[in-house]
């Protein structure tokens, strides 16, 4: 278990597949869902020999089951928003230095260095939303920035107006990252032309506005920021792992986090590049819970290894980090 810990973010292209078979023979052994799973597609480390091989396990089971290896404890349960009725995902998380490796570790990855910004968030803060693994990431980033300015400002918009303007003045490096609907209705009361400003999307529009396509939402966003580009951050409450698009819609993972598609009506049928399919990630963050998760998110993997969001498979449940602050 400590040399698998250890070679989580070291792992490249070219040692992903074997690391990926010692981390299913891992969690096979130690995760009782995952392996009652498996063996119900009589699959295991025995008849497993590359990933395309490997069960992923729907991400609806961390609606109905505690996924966690049986020889830990957890220290976090990340939980999703949720509309009334809906279940939320709980993710019983055994060991959150590795979450905080990943995400700190990926933002360096595609950003660079956390100190050298503000990050503005219009998300709920820590104390509203301790139970969301987005705002436990930006709360941890708003502190290793080590700058005044930064903080939650979800319910604060002229304040959040007046230091986006300082900032623009002094030439501050700055991330404002928050939900859509936040991003469109700030922009809508107030018209900024920061054309340096980073502008980080988290998720769709459902349940809150009118629904519009990512498109859409990034024209509009980038009228009312004066940007050229808006960025988006790939998470979810089921991974430790984000992935981020720096404009063209077009997502990069780090390499402990890969994603496949697989044939809609053939779960076990991965698909090729540039194909049309549901997702499949692989997260090796997820050391303790599960790091192969079938999701019902549509999407298409380009030649390079990065990856598209297109849709939801039909009859999918609502989700998104809109939700967090339906509550």
């Amino acid at each position: 278990m400590l040399s698998l810990n250890s070679k989580i973010f070291s792992v490249t292209d070219s040692t992903f597949e074997e690391f990926a078979l010692e981390v299913f023979k891992y969690q096979f052994e130690n995760v009782d869902i995952y392996r009652a799973f498996c063996q119900s597609l009589k699959r295991s480390p025995a008849t497993v020999k590359g990933v395309t091989d490997i069960p992923f396990l729907p991400i609806e089971f961390f609606k109905s089951h505690k996924i966690i290896a049986s020889n830990c404890v957890e220290q976090k349960v990340f939980e999703s928003s949720g509309t009334t009725g809906v279940i939320p995902s709980r993710h019983y998380v055994a060991d959150v230095s590795l979450y905080e490796q990943s995400f700190i570790l990926g933002f360096e990855k595609f950003y660079g260095d956390p100190t050298e910004y503000v990050f503005l968030a219009l998300l709920p803060s820590y104390i509203e939303r301790g139970n969301s693994s987005l705002t436990y990431m930006a709360d941890k980033l708003i502190g290793l920035s080590g700058k005044q300015e930064s903080g939650f400002f979800l319910n604060d918009f002229e304040r959040l107006h007046s230091v986006l303007l300082a900032l623009k003045e002094r030439k501050q490096k700055t991330i404002l990252l928050g939900v859509s609907f936040a991003l469109l209705d700030f922009s809508e009361m107030y018209q900024i032309d920061f054309p340096e400003l980073i502008v980080m999307e988290t998720g769709g529009m459902k349940g809150r506005r009118e629904e519009l396509t990512r498109e859409e939402v990034h024209y509009i966003l980038k009228g009312g920021f004066g940007v050229t580009k808006i960025h988006s951050e790939f998470g979810m409450t089921e991974l430790l792992s984000q992935a981020y698009s720096k404009g063209n819609g077009v997502f990069d993972a780090p390499p402990w986090m890969k994603i496949l598609t697989r044939d809609v009506y053939d779960p076990m049928r991965i698909g090729g590049f540039d194909t049309v399919g549901a997702v499949n990630l692989i997260d090796f963050a997820n050391l303790f819970s599960c790091s192969f998760i079938a999701t019902s998110d549509l999407g298409r993997v380009t030649k390079d290894g990065n990856f598209e969001v297109l849709g939801r498979v039909d009859n999918a449940e609502l989700r998104g980090c809109n939700l967090m602050v339906m509550e």
